[in-house]
């Protein structure tokens, strides 16, 4: 109770606070009168506290986000729609209620109650704060990543679990009235349990260091997983998963420590080296392959692609050929002599040509190979990187280049090999009827 302007157990500045605004009266009347006394001393307290909250929030919050709105810096812009300090203008009511209980003459015990119940509040309020900081921090290295390739994200999850864990401790340990420190030996001894109940979180985190500090993957990666059903770019990388928009415009998520326990392809290697692989084979067929006769060599070497190719090969040719009489070797027969092929002619033709196109990236790897024979024929692969990683630019590249190889086979006297189709079978018995040889008793052909 009040006793002479000063309270048991508190300050005197409550007491001076009465005498200096001649409410002495007042105060013997709280002091007289413990139920109503407490309930109006709560009652005053209560209106101090909306007071200090309604001028927290319409003067010094309006005044802040004023300031912030003229400043060019981002980070407190951040720090505003994240409501980091529209939170913190809560703890004005309840610096009100925990420093302003010695101010309406109430009794030590219930004093002790608003005191604990504030700074349980108190504590709540700095928590929510703190988590609004973690996400406004993510947001600030965000906007200032020029890249946009490396998240925090995965580290403010974890400031977060770790904000609100230590948060909780706090605000139950000044419920009770006790020291933190006692609560927090006892998560010690449970310590057990929690790492059965943060198992996920634990292996996360450590998938997460792993990922950052070997660069595996960034965000705005093209990965692909198979297993999980992932093929697209990283949209987020986030503490529990990594989200991937797929080229269907799905979302697939996925574990991040699944990223450490499973394989999968980053294709970002491809982006930074500024080419796209091709490698596709096309089958020709073998009984078109045949030696070149002179006109060809000759219409072949006015092709501007083929014009030195032809030059070499040609002095190369004669200058062997021309050692054969010599060497008492009968130079008519084509086994003894070196002639040139088309289809030796065609590799030849096609390395010249990706060398002259404007879109095939020239300082990366780029051959035209014959591949093993199959049954179904004569396999040219064409491997090459384009100069543009763009799919839709790559695909429509890939496109026009083999449409010119497929028109311009039949220049050398080739022809790719296929399956009949249903078409050439036709073809075939309509032959076969208009020779009518399907007819037994049709005169035969010499």
């Amino acid at each position: 109770m009040v006793q002479d302007g000063t309270t048991e157990g508190g300050a005197s500045g409550g007491g001076d606070l009465w005498n200096l605004l001649g409410l002495t009266g007042l105060r013997d009347w709280l002091a007289a009168n413990s139920v109503e006394g407490t309930l109006a001393g709560l009652g005053l307290l209560l209106v101090l506290a909306l007071i200090a909250d309604l001028v927290a929030r319409r003067i010094l919050l309006r005044t802040l986000d004023t300031l912030v709105g003229r400043t060019k810096a981002t980070w407190d812009d951040k720090l505003r729609e994240h409501k980091v300090f529209k939170r913190l203008s809560h703890l004005a009511p309840l610096v009100v209620l925990i420093y302003g209980v010695d101010l309406v003459g109430l009794s030590d015990e219930v004093r002790a109650e608003v005191r604990q119940v504030g700074g349980a509040l108190a504590a709540f309020v700095i928590t929510w704060s703190l988590a609004a900081l973690c996400r406004a921090l993510d947001a600030i290295y965000s906007f200032t990543d020029a890249t946009g390739q490396r998240s925090i994200k995965t580290y403010t999850q974890l400031a977060l679990i770790l904000v609100w864990l230590f948060g909780t401790v706090i605000i139950v340990a000044t419920l009770m009235g006790t020291s933190p420190w006692p609560l927090v030996t006892g998560l010690g001894a449970a310590s057990a349990i929690l790492l059965l109940i943060f198992k996920d979180t634990i292996l996360s985190f450590i998938a997460s260091l792993q990922i950052a500090s070997y660069d595996m993957v960034r965000q705005g990666d093209w990965i692909e997983m198979p297993s999980l059903g992932a093929d697209g770019d990283v949209i987020e990388i986030g503490l529990h998963t990594v989200k991937v928009q797929n080229w269907n415009k799905t979302i697939t998520t996925i574990p991040t420590h699944r990223l450490i326990s499973d394989s999968f392809k980053n294709w970002r290697g491809m982006s930074e080296a500024g080419g796209r692989r091709i490698a596709r084979t096309i089958e020709l067929d073998m009984h078109s392959v045949r030696f070149l006769t002179s006109d060809e060599i000759e219409r072949f070497g006015r092709i501007a692609v083929l014009k030195d190719y032809i030059k070499q090969k040609r002095a190369e040719i004669d200058e062997f050929n021309g050692t054969l009489e010599e060497q008492d070797v009968d130079g008519e027969v084509r086994a003894n002599a070196r002639h040139l092929t088309n289809i030796g002619t065609f590799r030849a033709y096609l390395l010249n040509y990706l060398k002259h196109h404007p879109h095939i990236h020239q300082q990366l790897t780029l051959l035209v190979r014959q591949m093993q024979p199959t049954a179904h024929g004569l396999p040219i692969q064409v491997y090459c990187f384009t100069s543009t990683t763009n799919w839709g630019e790559y695909e429509g590249i890939q496109a026009d280049l083999f449409d010119h190889i497929l028109a311009i086979l039949p220049e050398f006297g080739l022809r790719v090999s296929q399956s009949p189709t249903g078409f050439d079978v036709r073809e075939a018995l309509a032959g076969f009827e208009r020779d009518g040889s399907g007819d037994p008793d049709a005169p035969q052909a010499d």
